[in-house]
């Protein structure tokens, strides 16, 4: 049902969007997730979270956050961290976990309904803190893959749960279109120099999990 008083804010983890995405076999059109919501009710905010690996000099995610950047999203980057393990293996770190949490809290007084495009189980506390602020909680992930992408600790406790699957016909992107790639751009991007009520939101950025 929509309402202009139902104010949405999306929280997209995007490393497990995209895992989720492809393991059900569809690609995320992110111009038709964000009018999508925009006709449920009066969309606050858009958040992407992504990690990026900065000393590359052609990283295969730039086009899209340029696109995101610029088309309605507030993007939320860090650069990744290399280690290496206890096997002696080099690894890529860039868990986005807090910056998506503290976001979620300094607008939870701002929204009526948060939607979480996660299904990490460390956000179980997230959404409960969230809930306790009035705020009701809707989780997109999916349970058709084998095993499930979502945590079931944090499928109990949203208000809704939605199964990605369900979303395809609305979300997915024809095979046969591709954002136009561009180059990475070198100024100050433009979320950090939007103006905003009460939350300023902070260059960082999500990432790839463990």
């Amino acid at each position: 049902m929509t309402s202009s008083a139902n104010k949405i804010a999306l929280f997209i983890d995007g490393a497990n969007l995209y895992a989720t995405a492809k393991t059900l076999g569809f690609d995320i059109d992110y111009k038709r997730l964000l009018l999508e919501f925009q006709s449920r009710g009066t969309l606050v905010r858009a958040f992407y979270y992504t990690a990026i690996i900065e000393d590359q000099e052609y990283s295969s995610i730039r086009p899209l956050i340029d696109w995101l950047d610029y088309n309605g999203y507030t993007v939320v980057t860090k650069a990744t961290k290399e280690f290496i393990d206890a096997s002696g293996r080099r690894k890529v770190k860039g868990n986005m976990d807090i910056e998506l949490a503290v976001d979620a809290i300094e607008l939870a007084e701002h929204i009526d309904h948060m939607v979480l495009f996660s299904g990490d189980g460390d956000f179980r506390s997230l959404v409960e803190a969230v809930q306790r602020r009035g705020v009701r909680v809707t989780v997109i992930s999916t349970i058709s893959s084998q095993p499930p992408m979502i945590a079931d600790e944090l499928r109990r406790q949203a208000d809704v749960f939605t199964d990605l699957v369900q979303l395809q016909a609305k979300l997915g992107r024809d095979p046969g279109e591709r954002p136009a790639p561009r180059e990475p751009r070198q100024h100050t991007p433009q979320f950090l120099q939007r103006s905003t009520s009460s939350i300023a939101p902070r260059g960082d950025d999500e990432g790839f999990d463990d």
